[in-house]
């Protein structure tokens, strides 16, 4: 079986020839505990996909579990806009809103029960974060490990603090070496990549491999049908080297991959690299042998420029390069998450004037910078911690464009090739939460507030509510792009060069045609379709508009297409 040798190779290649075919034959005992492989089979992204990011605890009601909370709410609001729904880290955990976790098997009891999880599963396909850079400081298997348990021999990394580490690319301004008391009183270092609870895990240990393998597969018959690769740029670390992006760890993310077709083709892996561009592109592999997906991590910065700068030429120069390896890949576009607006996916795009620019923005809007060591130990910027609203406002709150401008950068979002993902404080209409920074010290807190699902409900009702009118917008946006062929992420795009005011791509498949143009500007725009005659069909309101003379208000949006199908002509785009 092909998979079977891919899983060998990759076996041999990490843990050499020698161990290669024991090591195969506790993945093979492990593998063969999942059902068969034809129950799940892969599934065909298409215009309806769409994903909603949330942590379990974002919408609260006094006496029920946060998890069946999400169901009630995801089944009242959320049913024909998104399909899918990515639970952010819910198992039990010591820090990090979940991503130092304590243990992999077990649901944090305050959120609910792995029940609760197969109940939202039930008409959602579900997304779980597979952690597995590190693990909880306080967890069992770092407690066993520091007790000199052999069954956890060689779990983490210990490194001399005389050890020169300055190579080693770091994501953070915490010392990449925590020191930890052992069982016989020696102190010992260890690695930890993203701060002192976080204790990385020693993946050049076999042992190590198959104790994650075994809780990937665990997930995928929980119910996960996308797993989310957290960290996994920093997996593998070699003395000497910056330790990230390690041809080791890419070798990782392919038995991964292997496995995965081996017993369940329907998973779909997505990596999680903050990092600049052709770098995250890198674990598409060839197309076919590593993640299907990856995060599309340039646009929230690179679309927060264009319509803070009114100007779209940045973003059409690097739309018109966008591409994946294979047909079998693609994006997942974001421009919130639970995380801030990261900022190394800029570098190679825009000139560092325009980053600081960026950063010096969202500290107006109320927002934080956090930052990580760069080269020679200097501190540079890492991401924005802001809400993707407030990124996009004015400094006082009288920006009489602001909802429009918000809107307009979901709509660009949402033309892209690949699974638009939305996050819920970005579909609700949710500012700063100032208290839980200066609550936690955590800059990400800003943007991760729980809410009060009663008071949720009774703003959706509201059609005066700032929180009703994003929602609303999001809803006529979604619902209109699932209808259409030409939003599948396997329709071509071709980027149009309509003037710096105005972002537009035409989309096309064979039954459909669309061009979308939206204007990133506070001005009025009048455009035309060069090669595209008479009229055109707006999808967003059904209005009629002359391809010769399109209209764009201030941040307009408009998803035009022709009766019969029309096609894009020689010459009409660029890139």
């Amino acid at each position: 079986m092909e998979s079977d040798r891919r899983i060998l190779d990759h076996v041999t290649a990490l843990y050499g020839s020698d161990r290669a075919g024991g090591i195969c034959a506790d993945l093979e005992a492990l593998m063969r505990r999942m059902p068969p492989a034809s129950s799940r089979k892969r599934h065909r992204f298409g215009p309806a996909d769409a994903l909603l990011i949330t942590y379990g605890h974002n919408l609260q009601r006094a006496g029920e579990p946060p998890l069946r909370t999400l169901k009630v709410f995801a089944e009242r609001h959320l049913a024909g806009l998104f399909n899918t729904i990515h639970i952010l880290p819910f198992f039990l955990h010591s820090s990090d809103d979940g991503f130092s976790v304590v243990d992999y098997a077990r649901v944090d009891p305050e959120l609910g029960t792995w029940e609760d999880v197969a109940a939202l599963g039930r008409n959602f396909r579900l997304m779980f974060d597979f952690v597995l850079n590190h693990v909880s400081a306080r967890s069992d298997w770092v407690r066993r490990y520091l007790a000199g348990d052999p069954d956890f021999a060689d779990l983490a990394i210990a490194v001399s603090p005389r050890c020169d580490l300055s190579a080693v690319a770091r994501p953070r301004v915490t010392p990449l070496l925590t020191r930890f008391p052992q069982a016989d009183g020696i102190p010992r270092w260890l690695w930890t990549t993203f701060g002192p609870d976080q204790v990385d895990l020693n993946w050049a240990n076999p042992a190590v491999m198959l104790r994650m393998v075994a809780v990937m597969l665990d997930y995928v018959r929980r119910g996960a049908v996308l797993l989310r690769l957290d960290a996994v740029a920093y997996l593998w670390k070699t003395m000497g080297t910056d330790c990230i992006h390690r041809p080791e760890t890419h070798r990782v993310v392919k038995l991964l991959r292997a496995i995965l077709d081996r017993v369940a083709p329907g998973v779909v892996i997505l990596t999680e690299t903050n990092v600049p561009h052709v770098e995250n592109l890198s674990y598409l592999g060839d197309g076919r042998d590593e993640a299907q997906m990856v995060y599309n991590f340039t646009l929230p910065p690179l679309l927060l420029h264009t319509l803070l700068a009114g100007d779209a030429t940045a973003l059409s120069r690097w739309a018109g390069g966008l591409k994946t390896p294979s047909p079998e890949t693609t994006f997942l576009n974001f421009t919130a998450s639970h995380d801030g607006i990261g900022l190394r996916p800029l570098e190679g795009i825009l000139p560092a004037a325009a980053v600081d620019r960026l950063v010096a923005k969202s500290q107006a809007n109320g927002g934080r910078v956090s930052m990580r060591t760069g080269p020679g130990g200097r501190r540079q910027p890492y991401e924005l911690n802001i809400t993707y609203i407030d990124a996009l406002g004015a400094a006082d709150r009288n920006d009489p464009w602001h909802l429009a401008r918000f809107m307009a950068s979901q709509s660009i979002q949402y033309v892209f090739p690949g699974v638009p993902a939305t996050y819920i404080h970005s579909l609700l209409g949710s500012r700063n939460w100032q208290e839980g920074v200066a609550r936690s010290g955590q800059p990400r807190r800003i943007n991760r507030q729980p809410l009060d699902a009663a008071d949720i409900s009774r703003a959706l009702a509201d059609p005066k509510s700032f929180r009703c009118a994003v929602f609303e917008g999001y809803r006529r946006m979604v619902r209109t792009r699932c209808r259409q062929p030409a939003f599948s992420p396997s329709a071509s795009m071709a980027v149009l060069d309509l003037g710096p005011s105005v972002f537009a791509v035409g989309r096309h498949c064979e039954s459909q045609t669309i061009w979308a143009l939206t204007n990133v500007s506070a001005r009025q725009c009048r455009v035309r379709l060069s090669g595209v005659a008479g009229e055109l069909v707006d999808l967003v309101d059904g209005s009629r508009v002359a391809a010769a003379g399109i209209s764009l208000a201030p941040y307009q949006y408009r998803w035009l297409t022709a009766s019969p199908v029309a096609v894009l002509r020689e010459g009409t785009h660029r890139g």
